[in-house]
């Protein structure tokens, strides 16, 4: 495993953090708390200190199973709880909620659930352009002071989002979607963080599993799984384009490193320069299983270059995943 602090705390990250968002059903299809409660303790045996959730991510259940596997395992000094604020549902959907009254309620619940006295990141889910920049980075610079968390960070914020929220106050992470197929933070965010010193956890690693090596054409995905209609990248020819670039990645890895295209693709992002962390998204503990095959290795500049080859040739014109976007609340 490997570790890095985080600058100004001292939160020490597991570099493969787990992300939970697929955990609890909403997005991905259903899913089994029982075994998402193994996957988290089975996580936290490996030695992953970090683990990221959101009260969007089934309502509260992620938070709930989060804590109830931490308070069973007795590890909450040895872990790092990285949740977030600012999104509310409303009417059967997700909407920007970033108002005063409902981040104070956000945190109050988030606690609960977690069954903690602090959080030890505590993000802004997503931008809400209905309220005040400022304020909102005012409300988090509060908690900082008051000893409520211990880090603040920001979701899916562009580099002038950030400069804002600084002015205001202190930003300590931020987490952008990134992965072999979804790049475009490499001309903004990723130099924007190496140069003001902030820490990148990064979600999507696998691009909700077209780098999972599973995929397959014929793979049927079942009702509310975003990727059987909302994701465009799923949607033909694109489909087939991705798969195809993938096949080949999973060729570069088997050949050259011995390993699996998992492995191949998150080690090729913590071998990017600014890429602090990322964060794994498993709901099955068998998912966990290639963890392993990350460490004790690095990608030469050849094999980079291979895989720039590689992508070009398949998705030259790849899709970025503005698709996730909430909608704001009706104003």
């Amino acid at each position: 495993m490997e570790f890095v602090t985080l600058a100004e705390t001292r939160l020490k990250l597991s570099r493969v953090g787990l992300g939970t968002w697929s955990m609890t059903g909403d997005w991905w299809g259903p899913a089994d708390p029982q075994e998402a409660y193994a996957t988290l303790r089975k996580a936290i045996d490996l030695g992953i200190t970090l683990f990221d959730t959101a009260p969007a991510y089934g309502r509260g259940l992620s938070e709930e199973l989060l804590g109830r596997a931490i308070r069973d395992a007795g590890c909450r000094d040895r872990v790092v709880i990285a949740t977030k604020a600012g999104l509310q549902w409303t009417n059967s959907k997700v909407v920007r909620n970033c108002s005063l009254s409902w981040l104070a309620q956000d945190l109050e619940n988030s606690l609960r659930r977690l069954q903690t006295d602090v959080i030890d990141i505590y993000q802004v889910h997503w931008p809400d352009p209905l309220e005040p920049l400022e304020e909102t980075a005012a409300f988090f610079g509060r908690l900082l002071q008051q000893g409520k968390i211990r880090a603040i960070g920001v979701s899916n914020f562009s580099p002038p989002q950030m400069e804002r929220f600084r002015q205001v106050a202190p930003l300590h992470t931020v987490q952008p979607p990134y992965n072999l197929f979804e790049r475009q933070i490499e001309a903004d965010v990723l130099p924007y963080c190496r140069a003001n010193g902030i820490a990148t956890l990064i979600y999507s690693p696998l691009c909700r599993g077209l780098l999972g090596g599973r995929l397959t054409p014929q793979t049927q995905f079942p009702p509310g799984d975003l990727r059987g209609g909302i994701d465009p990248k799923f949607a033909e020819p694109r489909y087939s384009h991705y798969l195809q670039a993938a096949e080949e990645l999973s060729r570069l890895a088997r050949e050259r490193y011995g390993k699996t295209l998992p492995q191949l693709a998150v080690r090729w992002l913590l071998d990017q320069p600014g890429v602090s962390a990322i964060l794994w998204g498993a709901r099955k503990r068998q998912q966990l299983e290639d963890l392993a095959g990350v460490w004790g290795w690095s990608l030469e500049a050849e094999a980079m270059q291979a895989i720039d080859a590689i992508l070009q040739r398949h998705v030259p014109e790849p899709i970025p995943p503005s698709f996730m976007a909430p909608p704001a609340r009706a104003a």
